[in-house]
Order: structure tokens, then sequence, then C-alpha cells
């Protein structure tokens, strides 16, 4: 039986509608609930209690409370961090006594959006199994057409302190740097500023007065302009970017140079197998890292290990391999010495540490990786069908790659939550890229029709 309500990464959709409407949310409390009571052994926290956190969206405190009423309804409490990172809740639920945890965002998505990630007491998100076992108590529950009473909640700061605690213990010494940050208006907003203070960085904001409708509105990591202005007109030593969750970081260099996902891998990385602390000498990476850091990882003698798109299968490759080090070139970095999960708090606190041991600035470490072209393509489609079963495209995929003869990558695949069809291409040349990303576009759409 196939998930209905669970996607990739929780229950998304958007705030006051279903699957994110009152009832649903508190048909997930009553779930949660029932399983944790269930499930719940002497090593996997208390059994009757369960954290909320969520960002900074206008819909966040309903949310909270739903979950947390139906969380009563079957007698479990909830403690309530208020606006955390994702990579925050993992870390307490994981660390403190609660028997799971669950965070409110739709991380990079605009405020009308939200969503109901859940983790378990491991700080990693549940199995599909079990993701679909909370699914039939939610439709049982909703089936009844019971009252969904709220259930008010009480923000407890004493749990924010804790994983800012953690995350300055990660690092060594203090950094008197000058830098500009963006927390997009999301959840960095309230952990990031003790941080940094307390580790004596010189910063100026960006992002950080969220109104609850503001969240990645033209900032943070997906925006990142307004920072690379900023960096180059302050003369800041580099500049930092978060998404409204928080669970990446992407950099800007003192030239206003970004700085992406890929870079960072390649400096941490580096910096591990120099310390001896790199297992197998492997960093895990995806189809979407660039070649020039796969190039750029052989001449230090590591190896990179790509998995589908998706932080969730990198980070099961690395624990299936030992790896302590993985990431997306979208700014998920994994550090699994520290963490279950991307933390871009955590990022940003290792990047800082390496330039700063390393007596160079961001744009001399990051030169050393010599990016292919690489253009990313994608094509709306009225509908998705199994590559393989269209010849068009297979037979441009297949005339790109013979061309490139291992020069370049040529990568296809679907969007798993849009019907979009998206074609990357890495080449030796502009021209080249620019060629077959748009001959394999336009293979896709004349078979698959597009949709303007």
């Amino acid at each position: 039986m196939a998930r209905q309500l669970f996607g990739t990464d929780g229950i998304r959709g958007v705030a006051g509608e279903p699957p994110l409407d009152k009832r649903t949310a508190y048909a997930l409390g009553v779930a949660l609930g029932m399983w944790v009571r269930q499930a719940a052994t002497p090593a996997s926290g208390n059994p009757h209690e369960v954290l909320l956190g969520m960002d900074t969206r206008e819909s966040g405190p309903w949310l909270a409370e739903q979950v947390a009423g139906g969380l009563a309804h079957v007698n479990v409490g909830a403690r309530f961090a208020g606006i955390i990172t994702t990579p925050g809740v993992a870390y307490l639920t994981r660390t403190k006594a609660f028997a799971a945890g669950v965070m409110i965002s739709a991380s990079h998505n605009p405020y009308h959006d939200n969503g109901l990630k859940v983790i378990s007491h491991s700080g990693y998100k549940l199995a599909d199994s079990v993701e679909l076992e909370l699914e039939s108590h939610m439709v049982e529950w909703l089936a009844r057409n019971e009252p969904a009473p709220p259930k008010s909640l009480t923000i407890d700061r004493s749990l924010d302190h804790h994983y800012e605690k953690f995350l300055v213990g990660t690092v060594s010494g203090n950094f008197p740097m000058h830098l500009v940050v963006d927390c997009a208006n999301g959840s960095a907003v309230e952990i990031a500023p003790p941080v940094f203070r307390d580790l004596g960085a010189k910063v100026q904001w960006l992002g950080a007065s969220p109104d609850g409708c503001n969240i990645n509105l033209d900032c943070g990591s997906l925006h990142l302009d307004r920072l690379q202005d900023k960096v180059v007109e302050t003369g800041a030593e580099l500049g930092i970017a978060f998404d409204g969750d928080a669970d990446r970081a992407l950099f800007v260099s003192s030239s206003g140079k970004v700085v992406d996902g890929d870079a960072v891998l390649f400096l941490a990385g580096s910096a591990l197998k120099q310390k001896g602390k790199l297992p197998g000498d492997t960093v895990v990476s995806t189809v979407m890292s660039n070649l020039g850091l796969e190039r750029a990882f052989e001449g230090q003698g590591i190896a990179m290990l790509r998995t589908p798109v998706g932080d969730k299968y990198v980070l099961e490759e690395m624990l299936r391999r030992g790896a302590v080090l993985g990431g997306e070139q979208s700014g998920h970095v994994i550090f699994s010495q520290f963490a279950t999960t991307g933390d871009g708090l955590l990022t940003a606190l290792q990047v800082l540490q390496i330039v700063r041991d390393s007596g160079e600035s961001l744009d001399q470490l990051a030169s050393e990786i010599k990016n292919f072209p690489q253009k990313l393509v994608n094509v709306r489609v009225k509908h998705k069908r199994p590559l393989a079963d269209l010849p068009a495209v297979q037979a441009e995929i297949t005339a790109a790659e013979t061309e490139f003869a291992g020069s370049g990558r040529v990568v296809v695949r679907f969007s798993g939550t849009e019907p979009l069809a998206r074609v990357m291409i890495e080449g030796p040349t502009h021209s080249e890229v620019d060629k077959w990303t748009g001959r394999i576009a336009d293979a896709i759409r004349a078979e698959l029709g597009s949709v303007s």
C-alpha cells in the first residue's frame, strides 16, 4: 500500500488545506501518540512526551497546537521549542528524553506552505513502514468525524539553549571574524545570533526580521544577490546564507563569489583527510555534484561516491559505507560525527573553523575546485513516463554521452514532488552544454507534452 499523506519529507501542503488542515494535523498527533505508546522502550526516551518545533511561518503556532491536541487525546505530552531549526529538533529528540519529534516547516517553500516532519528518537526520519502505519491510524480517526480541539502550548526556551550549547561545542576557540549572515527570515533567527555572539564573531544580519509571511522571500540560500552585495560592500571576510528551516547553508567569499555545497564538501573532506579523520578516504555526494569536485577529490586521494538526489539517499550511503561526510550541492551537508541530518549552522561553524585554521581566505580555499560548465533545465510536463520508454530522449542522451566521451555528464530525472523533468548537463564548454540541454529538453517536450 502506497503512502497517501507522507511524501519524501513528511506531510507537505498549503497550510489550512488538506493534508495541512487542522483535523489532519490533529490526526497526526493521535496517530503518533498511539505509535510512541506502543513502540516506546526504556532506550527510546520518555514514551509519554514528544518534542514540537517550528519555523517562522504564521501557520506554525496553530499547527503545533493541533498536533499537541491529538497527542493529548491519547495521553501523550508535548514540549514546545517554539522557533528552532529542523536539525535542532533532530538533535534534541536524539539527546533528550523524547520518544519522537515533530518539526513544522516547509523548508525553502513560500510562507503559505507548511509541513509536518516526524523524527524518531534516533534522530532520523521515520521508516516508510512506520509512516504507513501512522497514515492508517490517521485515516481511521478522520473517518470518525470527532472534534479536534487544540492544546495551548508554552515555549520552553531551555531547549534552544541546549542546542546552542551543542553547536558551540563542535568547534574550538573563537572566531573574531567579520561576517554577514542571512537567516532567510526563518528558523535561524532565534539560534544563530547567540551562537555567533558566543564565538566572538562580528555579524551584520540580513533576513532576520520574520513577520510570518516573509520566510525565504528574496532572502536566504535561494536568493544570494543581497548577501553578495553586502559582503563586498562591507569588506566582510565571508557571508553565510541559511534556508527557511536552516538545514542547509551556502557561502559567499569576500570577493562576492558563491561557494556552494560542493566546495564545502571539498574543504571539509580535505581537512578531515589531513587530520586522519576521513574513514576510507571517502565522501558521499549526489549525481548533481559537479565533475570538478570529483576531479579535485581525486587530486587529494579521496573517493567520491554518488547517490540519487536527496539528503536521505546521501545519509543511507554514508551509513552503509561508514562515511563521516556527505552532502549536496544545494548546501545540505552531513557531518555524522556530530549530527544525523544536514545542519546549516553546524556546517557554517565547520567552514569558519577551516578558514580560520588554514590562514587562507575562502576564495583561496575554494579556488582548488575547477568547476565544469553546468546547466540545469526544468521542463514542466503534462505527465510522467519512465525514461526508458522514451526512445527519442534516450537517443539524445546517448548522443550527448558519446560526444563528451568521459569529459562531461548527462543527468535526466523526474522531480519527486512536481510535474517536472530535470535535465542537467556538464561538459567542457558552455556551448556544448547549451546545445545538449536544449536538444534533450526538446525531445522530452515532444514525447511528453510541455506545460507553459
